[in-house]
Parts: structure tokens; C-alpha cells; sequence
């Protein structure tokens, strides 16, 4: 069993920064690929980044590429996402979710745990 708690979201302008930490209990992160999703309001929940600490491959949703930087601190059970020229439409609920083996890591199919999800708003 993994717990996941998602933290750093808040208000923020647009141009600006924040980054979202997932810190996990139970488990080590190790033995799991670790996701971001994102939902808007009014809009499913889609994609955002995903990290594989088998392979150490990062992966991004399209719109994110550039912008956003996924990664971990295995020390402190961590994941972290940084979030750099914020838009208004980057605002969401942020959430971080575990998968103990998946291959696609763009679906949440693939995610067995997920958090409750962190605020993120940017005003325009």
C-alpha cells in the first residue's frame, strides 16, 4: 500500500512558476513509475508528465514539453514537478499517482494509487 500526498499548489501569475511535490509513505518510490495528471474544471482528467525509475525515462504531455520538468528524489520518497511559464489554462487540480508496472504511462489505467490532488491557479 502506498499513500501519496501532492503539496506547492497555490495562486500564481501568469509567466510565473510553482513546483508540486509528491511525497509518498509506505512503499519506496523505487518500485513504482510515478505520474502527474491534471484536471480542469468542466474537462477529464488528462496527462501531464510521468517518471520510470526502472528506465530513468521522463515523459511529457505535448503542451508541457519545455515547460515542465518531472523528477525525484529518491532520499526523501519524492517527486517533484516544476512548473515554469504557468498559463491560465495550466490551472487545475494536480494530482501525482503510483504505478507498480505500467507501460503506458499516459493512461491512468496503468496507476494503481493516487493522491488527492494539490490547487493550482494562474491568473491571467
Amino acid at each position: 500500500q502506498v499513500h501519496l500526498a501532492e503539496s506547492g499548489g497555490g495562486l500564481v501569475q501568469a509567466g510565473g512558476s510553482l513546483r508540486l511535490s509528491c511525497a509518498a509513505s509506505g512503499r519506496t518510490f523505487s518500485t513504482f513509475d510515478i505520474g502527474w495528471f491534471r484536471q480542469a474544471p468542466g474537462k477529464e482528467r488528462e496527462f501531464v508528465a510521468a517518471i520510470s525509475w526502472s528506465s530513468g525515462f521522463t515523459y511529457y504531455a505535448d503542451p508541457m514539453k519545455g515547460r515542465f520538468t518531472i523528477s525525484g528524489d529518491n532520499a526523501k520518497n519524492t517527486v517533484y514537478l516544476q512548473m515554469n511559464s504557468l498559463k491560465s489554462e495550466d490551472t487545475a487540480v494536480y494530482y501525482c499517482a503510483a504505478a507498480s508496472s505500467g507501460s503506458y504511462l499516459y493512461m491512468e489505467r496503468e496507476y494503481d494509487y493516487w493522491g488527492q490532488g494539490t490547487q493550482v491557479t494562474v491568473s491571467s
